[in-house]
């Protein structure tokens, strides 16, 4: 058994699953911290990791925004660029993609240097997906992240080419930037495909038809394809770049699909108990809450908690803090216990 200790600042006192005045989930704590336990085979029972997430994610938003400032500079014709920018370079983004690649990567050892490309080019397809998720013809929304979307600045034809000009752009980057003298091309390769799956029609494509249409009444199926693809990608991608075998790579994947679908039901929690707070309907599209209520899906949330963890057993053969910032994203997509982005209003955020 290895225990991981997640160092999260906190006040709370609460024992349950509570909504409280900034929107987030959150456990009894003990002296600030919460420990989260998986059996992982041949450990000693004496090991225990202390981990800092918030910390290491701070440190790498910090990097990563630095890192796609430098890689969209405004060309001709400036307006595309400016758009893309806007969503891009949003000062309220999480970053949570491209830092669960890294996290991935480096598990089994890639340098940050040869993985920041990959990492950037995440958050350009994430927030291409998510320019066109907020259009009138989707989602039609008109804020996200406590700000106006992109088409409310900038026109839907306008937030239409630049998601449009984000996809490639990722790609472009990955190819032009990952140096080969550490990761070999067949590796880039097999990373450029899993992203053309990911956005594809079999991924989060298909997950945006059939929560317009409804078509599928499988509600796991539309949640994995709608909030568990970009998860999924980002911890397969991981494995991908650094050469992982098939089976660690699968495993990924399955960890950052469930880690995916459980941000969202939590996020559907939390957004179900406000507007009963407030008297209100609930007037969103289909979700686990809206199907099966708040009780079932707090229960669903502790099962794929629990599924999520079990797949990342065996991978403290690479080292118990290597794998530690995997097994806190976990916790923190359920806990919520401390705010990633210190101007980030809004922490039920449809998307991680």
């Amino acid at each position: 058994m290895i225990s991981f200790t997640t160092v999260i600042p906190s006040s709370s006192s609460t024992s349950d699953l509570c909504f409280t005045r900034r929107n987030r989930l959150n456990l009894r704590y003990h002296q600030g911290t919460f420990r989260c336990s998986a059996s992982v085979s041949a450990s000693p029972s004496s090991n225990q990791i202390q981990f800092d997430l918030k910390t290491y994610w701070k440190t790498l938003i910090k990097e990563i925004n630095q890192k796609l400032d430098e890689a969209i500079p405004v060309k001709y014709p400036d307006q595309i660029y400016e758009s893309m920018r806007y969503s891009v370079l949003d000062k309220a983004a999480k970053r949570a993609p491209p830092i669960m690649f890294i996290a991935s990567a480096e598990l089994f050892g890639v340098p940050r240097r040869a993985a920041f490309p990959t990492a950037c080019a995440l958050e350009m397809v994430h927030a291409a997906s998510l320019i066109h998720d907020d259009l009138p013809c989707m989602d039609d929304d008109f804020t996200r992240r406590g700000r106006p979307t992109n088409h409310a600045i900038y026109g839907e034809d306008m937030a239409i080419l630049a998601g449009d000009a984000l996809f490639p752009l990722g790609f472009q980057h990955i190819v032009t930037n990952t140096p080969t003298d550490i990761i070999p091309e067949a590796r880039i390769l097999r990373v450029i495909s899993e992203f053309a799956r990911a956005v594809g029609s079999t991924g989060m494509a298909a997950g945006q038809f059939l929560d317009l249409t409804n078509a599928d009444k499988n509600l796991e199926f539309v949640q994995e394809k709608k909030f568990g693809e970009m998860a999924e990608c980002s911890a397969a991608c991981g494995g991908l770049l650094a050469g992982a075998d098939d089976e660690e790579v699968a495993r990924l994947r399955r960890y950052g699909r469930t880690v995916g679908v459980l941000y969202q039901m939590v996020d559907d929690v939390l957004k179900a108990k406000e507007m009963k707070g407030e008297g209100k309907k609930n007037k969103e599209k289909m979700s686990y809450v809206s199907v099966h209520g708040v009780e079932k899906a707090l229960e669903m949330i502790e099962k794929l908690r629990t599924k999520a963890k079990k797949e990342l057993d065996g991978f403290d053969k690479y080292g118990y803090e290597k794998v530690a910032p995997l097994y806190s994203f976990v916790d923190y997509a359920v806990h919520r216990g401390f705010v990633v982005v210190d101007n980030q209003d809004d922490v039920s955020e449809a998307s991680l």
